[in-house]
């Protein structure tokens, strides 16, 4: 099953100049979905890893799915203000404006090796900001899995520059 096939293109969204590449097509097709999902469990059954995280929102939708399957907790990269609880804060750069991440304190525990999931990786700074929130809790990130990666925006490989280890399902143009 060819991926790629499952995912919309719509031109000019969020803002001119964006061509976003939509994955409720994907999610919306059961037998994509499971494919996807089966894909991510496949390479995750190789790696040596206590938790799973997943960056709001749409990281989501994958990581509980393989959490569920693999038998690992579920931890959750936020939007700001949207833990109740004591939380470590991350800002970072999007390509198209700024953010905050946030992660509950006694999410990972010191050691805590980590596996970040999200739908897709542009220019890295999300999943950057995803990775300083673990390394602030002493935990570590064993790797990264992204569904989409938008190669000539460089995100993968500045991923790879500072040692992280990065795999993804499919890849697109970033524009």
């Amino acid at each position: 099953m060819n991926l790629k096939d499952y995912i919309r293109s719509i031109p000019d969204y969020p803002k001119k100049g964006i061509l976003f590449r939509d994955i409720t097509t994907l999610i919306k097709n059961e037998k994509a979905f499971c494919e996807t999902i089966n894909q991510i469990v496949n390479i995750l059954k190789k790696q040596n890893f206590d938790k799973i995280a997943a960056i709001e929102s749409r990281g989501f939708v994958f990581a509980s799915a393989i959490s569920y399957l693999m038998n690992k907790p579920f931890i959750l990269l936020r939007k700001k203000n949207k833990l109740p609880a004591e939380r470590y804060s991350v800002d970072f750069e999007l390509e198209y404006g700024t953010a905050t991440i946030e992660m509950h304190k006694d999410s990972i525990a010191s050691g805590d090796k980590v596996v970040i999931i999200d739908d897709l990786i542009a220019t890295g700074g999300t999943a950057e900001a995803g990775a300083k929130i673990i390394e602030m809790a002493e935990g570590s990130v064993n790797l990264f899995i992204f569904v989409i990666n938008l190669f000539d925006l460089g995100g993968c490989d500045k991923l790879r520059k500072n040692g992280y280890k990065v795999e993804n399902l499919i890849e697109f143009p970033g524009h």
